[in-house]
Formats: C-alpha cells, structure tokens, sequence
C-alpha cells in the first residue's frame, strides 16, 4: 500500500486518536501565513492537546529529525502538550529514536506508543501496511555498505565520492548511485565543495544496525573444548596465525577484546575463506548446532575486515562491525551492545 499524502495521513491520525482516547477530536490549525513553528498538526483531544509530525518515508535520520524537532519545540509548553511523531509504519530504530528524544509515536499501521501524565497508549504486533513488492535496493547491502562503513570509521571528515570509491574499492558510478540514496534518505550531507559527510554518526548506525542480517553470511557452528571462552578465543586466534589465515574476532569476543566485556561462551571468528577438514582438525572443532560454542563465519563482504586491528595479539574487527554483529549474537549481547557503543563508539566526542 502507498503512504497517504500529508492531509491524507494526519485526517486518518486524528482518526486513530479519536478511537484510542474515545473522545472527540478537535483539529487546531497554525495561523494563515505563519512560518511552522511546531508540527505539521495540533489537534485537541479531551484535556490533551497532541502536536505532531508526520515522515511520509519512515528512514532513521528523517524520524530523528521528527523527534527532534518535537522535543525542542514542545520543551518549554503547558503540561498536557503531547509531542507526537506518525509514519506509516514504526520500526524498531524509529521506536527506540522517539523513546529517546521523549516523544511519543503512532503509525497507520495500528501500532502506537504514547506516554504523558495521565495518559498511556501502547499498541504493537500489527504488520505493516505499507510494505513495497519485492526486495528494494538498500544502501545497506553487502558491497554497498561499504560506504557506510568508511563514513563512520572518519565521521569528523567529508571525502569527494572519488575518495570514497578509492577507499571502497568500488566503481565510481556505483558509489554516485549510494550517495545519491543516503543524501536522499538525510544520512549525509553535501559540502559546498561538493564533498559528503555523515550528518549524525548515530542515526547512520542506527539505519545499518535495523536491517543488517547476520544470517547471510555462511556461518560453521561448533564446539570446542575449552576452560574459558576467553581462552579459546586466544587458542582459535594462534591456531589461524600459525596457518597464516585472514581472520578477525567480532561478536561476543569482539567485544571482549574492544571494550572490556567478559563472561560471554560464544566465540564468533571472521574468516575470509571456508575452512577446510585440515583447519577444522587443527582447531578441533566438531560441528554441531546445538551446544556450539564456535561460529566461524564466511562473510559475504570482505570489507567486514575493513578497519579490523591487533587487540592483545587477537585481530578484531572493527568496533562498527563488532556492533553490527552483536544483534545477532546470543547470551549478554544486547548488554554488550549497549556497553561498546557508550564506550567505543562515542561519535560527538570523536567529531
């Protein structure tokens, strides 16, 4: 289904809050000629008065930039102002973007979460609506990605796009099409000079992180005998330099090594070729799904190396990458997540 036209859309929001509230709605319109000072909406509901904005195109940098503007504008109102950001459909990034600017959402797709005093509405399971045929292009595919990666490895630079294509190893008129795509999507920036940058590293991740899938890679799942994962990952780590494989920890002992985070069971290694019954026999793997506590992963990119560096004598990925691959991960990963990017990934300090 196509997204509605912005009048389209906010006559069908004030609809869903008149069934929600059970209460007549009361459409408040900003005067004739005035330049926007709020939202595209305010419209009364019993003792509530809801301002909201609507993104047509539900992408991480353009609800950000919703909830942001919403916060700033509503910070100083009465008690009974709800800020209110609606799209078509709310994703996961977008839900955790309005959470933490404040703001409450709603999607025409029937789900909603909205918190003020005296107020609580919380709707979720419903699917989207408005989902296209078939598989859209992303600026997040394996190669493409590639371009995300660079901008957030140097979030304090702008690059021309023969730079990025020199340092992607990808073709000129391949990197002017992903450009094009973030520009549109407001995840970079054009300079006057006509070079791009990040606009807001966060947001950029965010957008990656929501549909990155761990799965596509090949993965081998097995066990290993071990007193400690910290020390299996120093034995699988010394077995693969010794056969001079290209090899890089991510996961759960990516964030080991990067950032401190111990007491994880999963050893999740990079190998940028599939290992064979001699390697295998060498790291004394038996492959088996339940019980693993070895995952050695055939990317299907080479540039999850990009970046990747020695930690204590064990190659990692780089900490965007370990990220990236900790939504995949089981045990403590979410924890994990949570505690590299505070600490690792610090982009407004970095910037």
């Amino acid at each position: 289904m196509k997204a509605p036209t912005e009048q389209r859309a906010l006559s069908q929001v004030f609809s869903r809050l008149n069934e929600l509230l059970d209460e007549p709605v009361l459409p408040r319109s900003r005067a004739r000629g005035r330049k926007k000072a709020t939202a595209d909406g305010m419209l009364q509901v019993g003792p509530f008065t809801f301002v909201v904005e609507w993104r047509g195109s539900p992408n991480a940098a353009a609800i950000a930039a919703a909830a942001e503007h919403l916060r700033q504008s509503t910070a100083a109102t009465r008690e009974g102002v709800v800020p209110l950001v609606a799209v078509p459909y709310m994703g996961p990034t977008g839900q955790q973007l309005c959470q933490d600017a404040g703001v409450g959402w709603l999607d025409l797709s029937g789900n909603a979460r909205v918190m003020a005093p005296g107020l609580r509405i919380v709707v979720q399971g419903e699917p989207n609506r408005f989902k296209h045929p078939g598989r859209p292009s992303s600026v997040f595919a394996p190669k493409s990605a590639r371009v995300a990666r660079w901008l957030l490895m140097h979030p304090a630079c702008a690059f021309t796009q023969r730079e990025l294509a020199r340092s992607t190893a990808l073709g000129e008129g391949f990197v002017s099409r992903i450009v094009a795509r973030l520009e549109q999507d407001q995840l970079i920036a054009r300079e006057s000079d006509g070079r791009v940058r990040v606009i807001n590293p966060d947001v950029l991740l965010d957008a990656w992180r929501e549909v990155y899938d761990f799965s596509k890679h090949d993965i081998i799942r097995g066990h290993v005998a071990a007193r400690s994962s910290e020390a299996l990952t120093r034995r699988l780590a010394e077995a693969l330099q010794q056969g001079g494989y290209r090899y890089a920890a991510t996961g759960l002992a990516g964030a080991w090594l990067v950032d401190g985070f111990a007491g994880f069971r999963t050893v999740t290694l990079f190998l940028a070729e599939v290992p064979d019954a001699p390697l295998l026999e060498a790291l004394s793997l038996r492959e088996e799904g339940r019980g693993a506590n070895v995952w050695l992963v055939v990317p299907n990119d080479e540039d999850v190396f990009q970046g990747a560096a020695d930690h204590d004598g064990i190659h990692c990925a780089h900490p965007v990458q370990v990220y990236l691959d900790l939504k995949a991960q089981p045990e403590r990963a979410a924890s994990a997540a949570r505690h590299l990017r505070a600490r690792r990934l610090r982009w407004r300090s970095d910037a």
